[in-house]
C-alpha cells in the first residue's frame, strides 16, 4: 500500500523486494500496525526539518510475519519463526552505538521505511529507491534487524510492540525505572496505553495523564493506580511533586513544560512525540548536564528483543483493532484526530492484500488537519531557549 503524495490517498501498488542476501531473512508478512509516525511521514511533515519524503511512500515499522528463507549465513532465524521488525533496517555495525546495542543512535542508521540504503544492506530494487515499509506483502531484512517474536506471542499484538512497546519501555530502561518508582504517562493513545501496561510490569507506581477524564476507566483497567486531568488545573495542582519520571506521549507540539510541575526534585520529563519540543530536547540533554527534559526514539534491537520476550512472559498485550488495508485511508483520518481510541491500529495483511485489492481500495482520501508538530528549525530553536534558559 503506497501514497503517491501528501494527502495520504493509499492504494496498492506492485513493486519488487530485493534478492536474498547471504545475511537476509525474507518474511512472509501478516500483520503490520499503524502509527502515528507514519502519517508523519506520508504527510510530508517532517521536511522542515529535512526529513523530506519521496513518494511514491510505503509506510510500516510495525511488522510480524513468518519468516519463510533464509541467506546461508543466517543464524538468528530459521524458517518458520514468528520474526518482526521495527523502525530500523540498517546501521553502521562497528561503530560505539551499534556495538553497546544502541543502533537507533547510528550515524548511518536506515528506516524501515523512506530510508536511504548506503551499505547494500538495506537495499530497495531497483537500487537506489528510498527503503519499503511494512504496509507490504513479503519483507526482506538482514537478520541483525529482525526480532524473533515468542512462539506463543499474537501476531496480530506483535507488531506494535516494536514500535510503540520499545519506544516506551527504552526510557524506563535508560532512566532506571524499577519497583516503587513513581511513574507518570501523558497521552493515552496506543502508545501511552503500552507505556502504563509495561512501567505496571516492572512495578512501577502508575499516574496516567489527559486532558480530561474521559480515559479514566481505560487508564485504570490497563494498571494506573492514579489519574490526573491535565486540564483541570485542581487536580494538576493536588499531583504536583508527585512524579519521579513522566514519559510524554503527545504527538503534536504543545507546552510541555506545564508537566515539569509533577516532577519531584530531580525527576525528568521524557518526551517521545514528533514536534519540535522533541527536537530541541535532543540538543538539551547535550547541552545541560541533567537536563530535566529530555527525548528518546525507540531503542536498540537487544532491548526490541527485550522487550516482546517481557510481553510474551507477562502477557502484555497492546489494545489493537485489526482492519483490513481498504480502511487504511480512515485510520489515517483518526489518527490525525488524535486516536482517541487508546488503540493501535493493526493492518490484516495476510487476510486483505491481495489480487482484490485493486478493486476493493476505493475510499476517498483520509481528512487530514494542518501540520501539527510545528517541525521547523526556528520552532526548535525557540523551544531549546526555553529548555536552557528556565530549566
Amino acid at each position: 500500500m503506497a501514497c503517491a503524495d501528501d494527502k495520504c490517498d493509499f492504494k496498492p501498488m506492485r513493486f519488487q523486494r530485493r534478492a536474498l542476501g547471504p545475511q537476509d531473512v525474507l518474511i512472509d508478512m501478516k500483520y503490520c500496525g499503524v502509527c502515528h509516525s507514519d502519517l508523519h511521514t506520508a504527510a510530508n511533515h517532517m521536511a522542515g526539518v529535512g526529513r523530506k519524503t519521496v513518494y511514491p511512500c510505503t509506510p510500516g515499522h510495525e511488522l510480524a510475519g513468518v519468516c519463510i528463507a533464509v541467506g546461508p549465513e543466517v543464524s538468528k532465524i530459521k524458517v518458520g519463526d514468528q520474526v518482526g521488525v521495527g523502525c530500523y533496517v540498517d546501521s553502521c555495525h562497528d561503530c560505539d552505538q551499534c556495538k553497546n546495542g544502541q543502533e537507533q543512535k547510528c550515524s548511518k542508521i536506515v528506516g524501515t521505511y523512506n530510508g536511504k540504503d548506503w551499505s547494500g544492506r538495506a537495499a530497495s530494487s531497483p537500487p537506489g529507491k528510498p527503503t519499503v515499509g511494512g504496509y507490504s506483502s513479503k519483507m526482506v531484512v538482514h537478520e541483525r534487524f529482525a526480532i524473533l517474536i515468542p512462539p506463543n506471542y499474537p501476531l496480530n499484538c506483535a507488531g506494535p510492540v516494536m514500535c510503540a512497546g520499545i519506544t516506551m519501555y527504552d526510557p524506563l530502561k535508560v532512566q532506571g525505572a524499577k519497583a516503587g518508582t513513581r511513574v507518570g504517562i501523558i497521552g493515552l493513545g496506543g502508545l501511552g496505553v503500552m507505556g502504563i501496561k509495561l512501567a505496571k510490569a516492572i512495578g512501577c507506581k502508575v499516574t496516567a495523564i489527559s486532558r480530561t477524564r474521559g480515559k479514566e476507566e481505560l487508564a485504570k483497567q490497563c494498571g494506573a493506580e492514579s489519574f490526573v486531568a491535565s486540564g483541570d488545573d485542581q487536580s494538576m495542582a493536588g499531583a504536583a511533586k508527585t512524579l519521579d519520571l513522566i514519559l510524554n506521549t503527545i504527538p503534536s507540539t504543545h507546552d510541555w513544560a506545564v508537566y515539569q510541575s509533577l516532577l519531584d526534585t530531580g525527576g525528568r520529563q521524557v518526551l517521545l512525540g514528533a514536534h519540535a519540543g522533541t527536537a530541541a530536547a535532543m540538543y538539551a540533554d547535550k547541552l545541560k548536564k541533567n537536563s530535566p527534559v529530555v527525548m528518546s526514539m525507540v531503542g536498540g534491537i537487544p532491548n526490541t528483543q527485550e522487550v516482546i520476550d517481557i510481553c510474551a512472559k507477562e502477557g502484555i498485550y497492546p489494545e489493537v483493532e485489526v482492519v483490513p488495508v481498504q480502511k487504511l485511508n480512515e485510520v489515517y483520518t483518526a489518527l490525525d484526530a488524535s486516536n482517541d481510541s487508546g488503540k493501535r491500529y493493526v493492518l490484516d495483511l495476510e487476510g486483505s492484500l491481495n489480487e482484490q485489492a485493486f478493486e476493493t481500495c476505493i475510499a476517498p482520501p483520509p481528512t487530514l488537519g494542518p501540520n501539527t508538530t510545528n517541525l521547523r528549525m526556528s520552532s526548535v530553536g525557540y523551544e531549546l531557549g526555553r529548555m536552557l534558559m528556565f530549566y
